[in-house]
């Protein structure tokens, strides 16, 4: 209870689009069979689920889904129904999940990004009748660990002052 509390300023819906934007653009590089890569739409999804639900919702992340499955040539749907579940779970906790601090935030996130990997192995298990092994749940992990660094980079322009004074500790 004494750590010190923001006072943070508004998002800015631009720097929201953008961080999606750049979340997708870093979904669609050419990572090749790399192990662990994290899902970075679902991600900044979470997110901005968390910190800012009347802006990024349900439509967004679906909407989000289905250009993920437009490039990852999957069925079509499949990413749309995880994000849109994840997105859903997201503001269901978002609440609570602010109270906490960054590490036990992941500690929260983590389940949700589970929960959409488990969506989608069983969409593909079902279309394919193949297992991928269980390797794939190392990318929530990664997700997870990542949830700091992603929260520090994502809530940086609301730190800042509007107008920067000396005497204001803001």
């Amino acid at each position: 209870m004494n750590r010190p509390h923001y006072i943070l300023l508004p998002a800015n819906p631009l720097f929201i689009a953008a961080s999606i934007v750049v979340a997708f653009l870093l979904n669609i590089l050419p990572w090749g069979q790399a192990v662990g890569v994290p899902d970075f739409v679902a991600l900044v999804l979470v997110f901005w689920s968390i910190h800012q639900p009347r802006r990024v919702g349900i439509g967004i992340a679906f909407t989000m889904g289905l250009l993920m499955d437009v490039h990852d040539a999957s069925l079509l749907g499949e990413n749309a129904l995880s994000y849109t579940l994840l997105s859903y779970f997201a503001i269901m906790i978002h609440r609570r999940v602010l109270w906490f601090k960054v590490w036990t935030q992941a500690a929260h996130v983590l389940p949700l990004l589970l929960l959409m990997q488990a969506v989608q192995l069983v969409i593909r298990m079902l279309v394919s009748g193949r297992f991928p092994g269980w390797s794939v749940f190392l990318e929530s992990v990664v997700a997870s660990l990542l949830w700091p660094l992603v929260t520090a980079i994502l809530l940086a322009p609301q730190r800042r002052a509007v107008d920067r004074d000396d005497t204001r500790p803001i």
